[in-house]
């Protein structure tokens, strides 16, 4: 059989001038959208053009064209804001976004809702803060994440000192992105001679096949998610100082649910490197995805593929093959429970840190919870540094101590609740945005899960598991951005109203969970879900958490335990 070329996006990637494409000329141009192909390269300067699907048919009814729009996304290292950054977003949101900001999974902000005529000056008003949104999303090491808790010691300096490095390397070094957004003068790409390519030295001129995730976590808080990215460092501390890193390889959680070859992964553990060694290390694994990954099939282009069909054995040959030694081998792991930072927290230097929870990371004011303008509040008076969590969450770090009372006086006159006040079932919970905006949503998310909760959250008080910390991820679509697929319980989007249930996961992240019942009707999930909590409270062992419940007892187990347990 012959081998399939290269994918249309290759393509495009390849003709792009190291991503310049003609971006600069349709921004000139009296039109709503851009072409195709600029709209792939477009992801690599950390834009999605969308449009708003719930008017699409009654537009496409009346002539209209959709009402397209684009998603901002930043790239935040570690989650790190100051507050002056966090007040130009706070604002940018209101001027020429949809009123809100939300917080990703990966650590980051996306603006919603932007025109094509607003691009050039939101994104001139980020980098005026000096946060940039290349490398926001497109085939590159996109946002690399660490454990946001702003704790003050040595140890935590060199994690930070770890972070600015790695994304120092493996940043995309395309002058483009400042000629289109900040007016930069064009510098000629050239020929790249044989020693390498002088524009993009990791990158060349086709990039990754596809995104890749990086994450720095620390032993025993696994609180990044760090088994769900490509390449995973664990930090393991010696005393008050970096030891080194156990270095996890091919994980992610996207799949397609036609393709039975596209599945979950958590990452495998590969080597122990020290931390004067972790940018050669990630430079080479970069390398051996951007050489060997698949760029004909997409939906195996991602890293999990590649060390899936050559094997981990290949894969770390080719890595000492590159660095020219041996490698370490890596240490075991130990993990003693995630921690989500919310709350009131010591940082060490005489100063706290306040995790607030931010349902699905979605900044905005109600009617009931005016949380935007809370948040403003306290950034312009407290002048808090703030960290962004992968829950979705935010901490606003270094107050005083003097300031406790205030600042939880201004959030509840704002209805905003604190993280003791809120269930369990919510507080461990995440959805990813889906319908309107995503293109790629078949189902709800955001606006679904809510209503999902308060379900649960009933079955959970008539059962006495209240209390139980059960994390919830929902997903619009199976590529699950929302990470369903470690969780105790995940929803993945099938169709309009339909989800798939997935059981067995962890809060920890350090276990898949399993497809469980399909295409389960939205109103129907917690029903679904009653006679397998009672079960769990029939049965549990001490200490089990209902993720390991459902994994020692197995997927076929549960459906007998569905009908047995099902009579109320």
């Amino acid at each position: 059989m012959a081998e399939k070329g290269p994918s249309k996006i290759e393509e495009i990637k390849l003709n792009s001038q190291y991503l310049r494409g003609t971006i600069a000329e349709e921004l000139k141009e009296d039109k709503t959208h851009f072409s195709e192909e600029n709209q792939q390269i477009l992801k690599f300067h950390g834009i999605y053009q969308q449009d708003d699907r719930d008017v699409r048919q009654a537009r496409k009814k009346e002539g209209l064209e959709p009402l397209y729009q684009m998603m901002i996304r930043a790239r935040i290292p570690g989650g790190v804001v100051t507050p002056e950054a966090y007040l130009v977003f706070d604002g940018l949101a209101d001027q020429y976004a949809n009123g809100s900001l939300r917080v990703t999974t990966r650590q980051t902000f996306q603006l919603h809702g932007v025109l094509k005529g607003n691009l050039k000056a939101t994104i001139r008003r980020i980098n005026e803060q000096l946060i940039t949104t290349l490398g926001g999303c497109g085939d590159q090491v996109r946002n690399i994440l660490l454990c946001p808790a702003p704790v003050k010691d040595a140890f935590r300096a060199e994690l930070e000192e770890v972070l600015r490095r790695l994304v120092d390397a493996l940043s995309a070094k395309t002058p483009a992105y400042h000629e289109i957004w900040l007016d930069g003068e064009k510098v000629a790409g050239g020929e790249p001679p044989e020693t390498g390519d002088t524009v993009e030295p990791l990158y060349g001129k086709t990039y990754l096949p596809r995104k890749f995730k990086t994450a720095i976590a620390i032993e025993g808080d696994n609180c990044v998610d760090v088994y769900t990215n490509d390449l995973g460092w664990v930090a393991h501390r010696e005393g008050d100082r970096l030891a080194g890193f156990t270095v996890l390889v091919g994980g992610g959680m996207g799949r397609s649910a036609p393709r039975p070859d596209t599945y979950p992964r958590l990452a495998d553990p590969i080597a122990f490197v020290e931390p004067d060694r972790v940018v050669e290390v990630a430079e080479a694994i970069v390398a051996i995805q951007r050489d060997y990954g698949d760029r004909s099939d997409r939906k195996q282009a991602r890293m999990k593929y590649l060390i899936d069909k050559r094997g981990l054995d290949w894969f770390k040959g080719e890595l000492e093959s590159r660095l020219g030694r041996k490698l370490s081998p890596p240490r075991p792991l130990q993990w003693g429970g995630t921690d989500d930072h919310l709350g009131w927290n010591a940082q060490g230097d005489g100063r706290y840190w306040l995790g607030l929870f931010i349902a699905n990371g979605r900044i905005r004011d109600s009617e009931s919870m005016r949380l935007k303008t809370a948040l403003r509040e306290i950034v312009a008076r407290f002048r808090p540094t703030i960290r962004l969590t992968t829950q979705q969450n935010l901490l606003l770090s270094d107050l005083d101590p003097s300031v406790r009372d205030e600042v939880e006086e201004i959030l509840k006159s704002h209805g905003v609740p604190l993280p003791g006040e809120i269930p369990p079932v919510v507080r461990y919970s995440m959805a990813c945005v889906a319908l309107p905006t995503c293109g790629l949503a078949v189902a709800e998310s955001e606006r679904a899960i809510p209503g999902v909760l308060a379900a649960l959250q009933k079955e959970l008080q008539e059962l006495g598991l209240a209390g139980e910390p059960i994390s919830v991820r929902m997903s619009g679509c199976p590529n699950g951005c929302s990470r369903p697929y470690v969780g105790d319980i995940g929803f993945v989007g099938r169709s309009l109203g339909k989800y798939d249930i997935w059981l067995g996961g962890d809060y920890d992240g350090t276990r898949l969970s399993r497809l469980f019942e399909e295409l389960v009707p939205l109103e129907e999930l917690a029903d679904r879900l009653r006679p397998l909590l009672a079960a769990f409270r029939a049965e549990r062992r001490p200490g089990e958490t209902f993720g390991a419940y459902c994994t020692r007892v197995g997927v076929e187990a549960l459906r007998q335990k569905r009908d047995q347990y099902a009579v109320r």
